[in-house]
């Protein structure tokens, strides 16, 4: 059995899940959750209880108007986990919930949310490319290129992550995630190897993922330790924080809880004197939605974009840039290509208080 990676170059596709809100005044909020070739599984959890639970709900200018139903939907799901494919649901909900309210409130969603800044910085996120020293040397100076001042590698080899070094300039930050692969007693040594490469994080270094103890010990090798995609809610990040396990925190929008989660986590990472750097793999709703939430973060906060060709984006207007600059418009900016979203659609269900279910 392969493992399965979403950041393989053997990966041939790549799946959004993306969640349409509707009002009664015929306003539309997007969210997204987390899945990707797995997709089926937060799709069977929308359509059943979590998404009944919302339907009907009350959204308006505050973000307390919806805050009641979400508790009591994370209350009455709370058996079934603090992550996977329910709380993926909720996400969805949630990011949909807050461009609903950020458009009643007539603000773009990061000014909503309390941010002043309208530009933020891009970094690529390169897919793996096997550990292969010259072809993951092309591609970050491909990137480089492009105008990304930072560039994260998926790769675990030493030799690979050299190559890469070398082959930019040292004003280029490099980060590197390696997707959980390790014991403590490997990472500590692969960590300590790569010690001459002036990292700017090396990202879940450790399995299991929630080595809370281990990671603490990681921060103590010289390079920081990023984290947090893979917690367990909320709470989880709370442990590593009073831990102090991590350097950089890593919350994501769709796998969380959505924006709400989002903002508890900035809060306590502030109280803790921890850097945020949402984690986004993504390209759809839960995209927007992270570029609006670190445009709320201080700089330099900036949003992860998959270093990826599209033969049609989901976003045409969407900049490509390294510098993105966020729309004036109410709520998330951007709304998806109707085109693409019917061209390219798998799979769907919509929830009517009606009854008229599909």
């Amino acid at each position: 059995m392969s493992a399965y990676n979403a950041a393989s170059p053997q990966l041939k596709r790549m799946e959004t899940l993306l969640v349409r809100l509707t009002t009664d005044e015929g306003l539309q909020g997007w969210g997204e959750a987390f899945g990707h070739l797995v997709n089926p599984a937060s799709q069977a959890a929308l359509g059943g209880l979590v998404g009944q639970l919302f339907l009907g709900a009350r959204v308006g200018a505050d973000p307390a108007s919806f805050a009641a139903s979400r508790l009591a939907a994370e209350q009455a799901l709370h058996a079934f986990g603090r992550t996977g494919p329910v709380v993926y649901a909720l996400s969805a909900i949630d990011t949909a919930l807050w461009d609903l309210s950020a458009q009643i409130a007539g603000q773009p969603l990061y000014r909503h949310l309390g941010g002043r800044r309208d530009r933020i910085e891009a970094y690529a996120s390169l897919v793996s490319y096997g550990n292969r020293p010259a072809e993951v040397a092309r591609q970050v100076q491909r990137a480089q290129a492009a105008g990304y001042r930072r560039i994260k590698l998926h790769e675990t080899e030493y030799p690979a992550i050299s190559a890469a070094r070398q082959a930019l300039p040292a004003d280029i930050g490099l980060m590197v995630d390696v997707n959980c692969p390790w014991n403590l007693a490997e990472a500590e040594t692969r960590i300590r190897g790569c010690r001459d490469l002036q990292l700017g994080w090396i990202e879940e270094p450790l399995w299991p993922p929630d080595d809370i103890d281990g990671l603490a010990s990681l921060r103590r090798r010289g390079t920081p330790i990023a984290a947090g995609e893979n917690v367990s809610g909320v709470e989880a990040f709370r442990q590593h924080f009073q831990q102090g396990a991590i350097d950089v925190a890593q919350p994501s929008v769709a796998k969380i809880g959505g924006i709400s989660a989002m903002r508890e986590v900035f809060a306590m990472a502030a109280r803790h004197g921890v850097q945020v750097m949402p984690h986004c793999f993504y390209y759809g709703a839960g995209m927007l939605a992270t570029a609006h939430l670190a445009a709320s973060l201080p700089a330099p906060a900036a949003l992860e974009v998959p270093f990826l060709q599209w033969p049609r984006p989901l976003y045409p207007d969407f900049p490509r840039e390294a510098e993105i600059r966020l729309p004036d418009q109410p709520g998330l900016g951007w709304v998806p290509d109707p085109g693409v979203l019917n061209d390219y659609r798998i799979d769907g269900c919509s929830l009517r208080l009606d009854g008229e279910n599909a």
